[in-house]
């Protein structure tokens, strides 16, 4: 089988809308594909581009989780940003399978987990993104 690579610039439509789905944004959108282009090389394949916006994305927006969190919490903060950032993954996980079509193992090198675990998110993001969809549907 022959498998064509793909350039960062042949990546522009998947960025955006990679972005656009993870923000919900136009501008945002186009920010984080400006960041992601800005932290790529111009030669750098496919999965190092993805990485490149999974660290923008995380670095500006994260899930943008209200999170009430006092200052005096100082070690919960830490737990709070880890969670955001691996709700943001599973998210991220499901918009590279679904959007640009990355394999499994692609998408564990960008988010930097093992398959396994990417096949887990990907199965239960699917559903929560599901669910979610349908209830801002019904409301």
């Amino acid at each position: 089988m022959i498998q064509i690579k793909k350039t960062p610039m042949d990546l522009i439509d998947d960025v955006y809308s990679l972005a656009y789905w993870m923000t919900g944004s136009e501008k945002a959108s186009e920010e984080l594909v400006s960041c992601t282009y800005l932290n790529s090389d111009i030669d750098a394949p496919e999965t190092e581009v993805m990485r490149a916006f999974r660290e923008c994305y995380l670095d500006s927006y994260g899930q943008q989780a209200d999170l009430d969190v006092r200052e005096s919490a100082g070690s919960a903060r830490g737990l709070f940003d880890s969670f955001r950032d691996w709700t943001a993954d599973i998210k991220l996980s499901v918009l590279l399978s679904d959007l640009t079509g990355l394999k499994h193992g692609q998408i564990a090198e960008v988010i930097g987990k093992p398959v396994d675990t990417i096949r887990l998110w990907l199965f239960w993001g699917r559903k929560f993104m599901m669910n979610d969809h349908l209830l801002k549907a019904t409301a």
